[in-house]
């Protein structure tokens, strides 16, 4: 580690502030916090990402949540177009 990262810090990469970005979320949600359903928010912030780098159209993206056995499972399910 140089001592201008320790200095200034590391950027992190943008795979591991989306999943700590997600685990908020879902933290908010089970405390109660976030109001009646993130889910719908959520997914409108993922059609704008995507959109910068894909041409995707809103309807191919669907966001869901499931509970199986202790654990909640969080399902994104993104149709991209071919020939990219």
């Amino acid at each position: 580690m140089s001592w201008l990262s320790l200095i200034f810090g590391e950027k992190k990469s943008t795979a591991s502030v989306a999943k700590e970005r997600l685990q908020l979320i879902i933290a908010h949600e089970r405390a109660g916090l976030s109001g009646p359903n993130f889910l719908p928010e959520l997914q409108k912030d993922l059609v704008a990402v995507i959109s910068k780098y894909f041409p995707v159209n809103p309807d191919d993206i669907k966001v869901g949540l499931e509970k199986q056995g202790n654990y909640e499972v969080l399902e994104v399910n993104i149709v991209l177009p071919e020939g990219r």
